[in-house]
């Protein structure tokens, strides 16, 4: 990966560099170059919205949320839920990604999923939901893919709605929350459907919640705020210091908003089995090993601090765009990309689309 390096300038920490009178600029030259460097982001940003608005559409978007009719309706009898989701349509995505040249958008329910509910409730939202979306795949050819809910802590009712989701419907992964009341992915309970999940290789998503923890601890900081981060970065620890990170190595995760809270606290991370013996059992070949095993999306983290964070510790290679529409838009992220100046140009390119075709090669076509 390239890095942004600062021009080597003469001069101690306190009085900052030395600059000769004959050489120190003047006012109106000053002026000039402030007004170049404006000029030279202002033609970057355009350029990025060139990128997608004209090129011919080929970005991979991984979060990317839907709101069925169905689920409308019950979010709306359970009281929850915000005006964006429920007011979204299909016409306001494609006119989003036409707009950031986003040629495929995988298809998912926001958080809270079904945690809200349980029992046949549950399991006939997921169905109902599954299909609506499998729908929409059909009748928008190449533009949309689908990852399909599953009631989590319903054991039974989650493995006959992987079954029909990947065989009836085709799609193309499952999407998860992070956690499902007080439980994260790690938990015994899920390990049923993480057998499953790992035989047929599937690609799952994860996307945050409030966990029952932590839910308005206080009245300035929604839980969007603070808490999805620190609940991706809970379930990750979950899945690897449980084991199932090693138990299911054919599992092929992607976590959400460059993996939550995860990059900043890596040497805590991957301290953890030195203090934890019993932890060191599952990662004999060390945390970052596994970390490095999973994929980190884009949404609301296309910034500079973010992906440097991420890029410090994950390659490339495993970094997948994503937007979080419709909270916030694709051009957003493709500018945010580029004027993070973390990547080089081809690692974009990748993480715009190659990175999302390893996992989901039909796209190619």
């Amino acid at each position: 990966m390239t890095y942004m390096r600062a021009p080597q300038l003469r001069g101690c920490f306190c009085c900052g560099p030395s600059i000769s009178p004959r050489s120190r600029p003047s006012r109106r030259g000053f002026l000039l170059g402030a007004g170049a460097l404006a000029l030279t982001a202002a033609i970057g940003r355009d350029r990025a919205e060139a990128q997608g608005a004209e090129a011919k559409p080929f970005r991979i978007d991984v979060h990317h949320h839907l709101s069925p009719p169905s689920y409308v309706t019950a979010s709306n009898e359970a009281g929850f839920g915000d005006p964006l989701m429920k007011n979204w349509t299909i016409e306001k995505s494609i006119a989003d990604m036409d707009k950031a040249g986003i040629a495929t958008s995988m298809l998912s329910v926001t958080t809270p999923a079904v945690n809200f509910t349980k029992g046949d409730p549950a399991r006939r939202l997921c169905r109902e939901a599954n299909e609506y979306a499998a729908k929409l795949v059909a009748d928008y050819p190449g533009r949309f893919g689908n990852f399909a809910m599953l009631p989590l802590t319903d054991i039974e009712g989650s493995l006959r709605e992987l079954t029909y989701a990947l065989d009836t419907l085709k799609a193309d992964g499952i999407a998860l929350m992070t956690s499902y009341r007080d439980k994260w992915l790690g938990d015994p309970l899920f390990l049923p459907v993480m057998e499953e999940l790992n035989r047929r290789k599937v690609l799952v998503y994860t996307h945050p919640t409030a966990a029952n923890c932590c839910e308005n601890l206080v009245p300035t900081q929604p839980p969007v705020m603070i808490e999805f981060g620190t609940d991706t970065t809970r379930t990750i620890a979950d899945i690897i210091f449980s084991g199932n990170a090693r138990r299911f190595p054919d599992i092929r995760w992607i976590f959400s908003h460059a993996g939550g809270t995860m990059p900043f606290l890596i040497e805590r991370f991957a301290r953890h089995p030195l203090l934890v013996p019993k932890a060191k059992e599952m990662v004999p070949e060390g945390t970052l090993a596994e970390l490095k095993r999973f994929f980190y999306d884009t949404a609301q983290t296309s910034n500079r601090g973010a992906m440097s964070a991420l890029a410090a510790i994950i390659p490339p290679s495993q970094i997948v765009f994503g937007t979080d529409f419709p909270y916030r838009t694709g051009i957003d992220h493709v500018k945010g990309l580029r004027e993070a100046g973390v990547f080089t140009e081809e690692q974009v390119a990748a993480i715009e689309r190659g990175n999302a075709l390893k996992l989901m090669p039909r796209l190619a076509t």
